[in-house]
């Protein structure tokens, strides 16, 4: 942690909800759960962003020992943590909005993908994101454990979120400069902490 402090000082205030983050998303996959990331905008290509540095190779390798795949393939495969980027449901989300509600959008697929064992990762830079404070709130009506990035200032989704890495700073090009090392850190720490033998 201290490498990240050491190039964004200013995240230091951020220290204690990324720990309980990165320990919500330890526990998530060691019970066997996926995580689930939502995001518009530029926040969207962060969720795809994050689910890339999860479902495969990051920093480490990750050999695939698993017998049950032939060798051939095994070898060109790399170990996953099992992840999906909300934003690239786009034939469902599209139909959704055209046919129900637009700001519903995140809500639907949270409910029909999440389970009790995941995690869901809302990505605001306001805070106030309609589509994702919906989101967010059928995560927590479920039982889901919810993570949120977001601005400096208090928001719908801190007050609904379990934990929320609120960086500091609002304008939308500054938050997200933020989100982006705070990400990395947690990828790079699942991946040590999962894959390093």
């Amino acid at each position: 942690m201290e490498s990240l402090f050491a190039h964004y000082p200013e995240l230091r205030a951020c220290e204690c909800k990324i720990k309980s983050a990165l320990e919500a998303m330890i526990h998530t996959y060691e019970y066997g759960g996926k995580i689930l990331v939502c995001g518009n905008g530029g926040s969207a290509a962060d969720c795809e962003h994050i689910v890339g540095e999860l479902m495969k190779g990051f920093r480490l390798k990750r050999p695939v020992y698993d017998e049950r795949i032939p060798e051939g393939i095994r070898i060109c495969l790399q170990g996953a943590l099992p992840a999906i980027s909300l934003p690239s449901q786009i034939s469902l989300l599209s139909a959704f909005a055209n046919d129900a509600d637009p700001q519903m959008t995140y809500a639907q697929l949270v409910y029909g993908y999440a389970q009790e064992k995941d995690l869901v990762i809302g990505i605001s830079t306001s805070g106030n994101s309609a589509n994702i404070v919906n989101a967010m709130t059928v995560a927590k009506s479920l039982g889901i454990k919810t993570v949120a990035l977001t601005g400096e200032k208090a928001s719908r989704l801190s007050e609904i979120c379990d934990i929320t890495i609120n960086v500091p700073g609002n304008e939308t090009y500054r938050v997200q400069e933020y989100h982006l090392p705070i990400y990395h850190y947690l990828c790079a720490k699942l991946e040590k902490h999962f894959f390093t033998e």
